[in-house]
């Protein structure tokens, strides 16, 4: 396990964007204390994969066990009241914290894939990345109809993954109730990518927008 963000989650320098009202954050889910630390713990690593870039690794928050436990907490706090019955996880770090979470949760976990790596029929669904595509797969066994689902990954940049993880959800029938990650890369613009998805599988008027919750927050 060497890096904490794919090219999804690597992030350029830019200005943080404004956060929206309501929005549980750092602060509000793991206190000023708790954020702080966790913060620490994430070591910014300049120009990689590519110069210019600024990319955010994981690795020291996941060897140490308390942040560690205290992101996957802050990461399943907003959806405690949720009557979920999934936990889908994107390849490869968010299976980290997908798997605690979904135990947290007392849901079950799906697997949302690179091509070739599921051994039963699949769905597959294509997104753009920041730097060209990618493909997500999913077992079509995986969710049932009306299931609800939190979508989960360790990063949100672009939001090109978690977009392509709603549809293979929303194709099976299921529901995304809402999406949890460590760290959102503001400038990357995958909060308002998400918003733009949010309305499928949830026509009805009466019914409340998507959570979308991140931990930490990054220009």
């Amino acid at each position: 396990m060497g890096s904490a963000s794919s090219p999804e989650a690597a992030a350029a320098p830019g200005a943080a964007a404004a956060r929206p009202a309501g929005e549980v954050g750092e602060v509000g889910a793991v206190g000023e204390v708790g954020a702080a630390r966790l913060r620490e713990r994430i070591r910014p690593v300049p120009d990689y994969p590519q110069p210019g870039v600024l990319f955010r690794d994981i690795t020291p928050l996941l060897r140490d066990a308390a942040a560690f436990a205290a992101a996957v907490e802050a990461m399943a706090a907003p959806f405690d009241r949720e009557d979920l019955a999934l936990v889908a996880s994107i390849e490869s770090r968010g299976f980290l914290f997908a798997a605690p979470l979904a135990l947290r949760l007392r849901a079950g976990l799906a697997l949302l894939r690179k091509p070739d790596k599921l051994p039963a029929p699949t769905l597959a669904e294509d997104y753009r990345l920041e730097y060209g595509a990618g493909r997500l797969e999913m077992h079509v066994d995986a969710v049932e109809p009306d299931a609800r689902v939190l979508v989960v990954d360790d990063v949100l940049a672009t939001g090109g993954s978690a977009a392509a993880a709603t549809a293979l959800v929303s194709r099976r029938g299921g529901v995304v109730a809402g999406y949890s990650f460590l760290l959102e890369l503001e400038g990357l613009g995958g909060r308002k990518r998400l918003e733009t998805v949010a309305a499928p599988d949830r026509p009805a008027p009466d019914r409340p927008p998507r959570t979308i919750h991140s931990v930490l927050r990054f220009p």
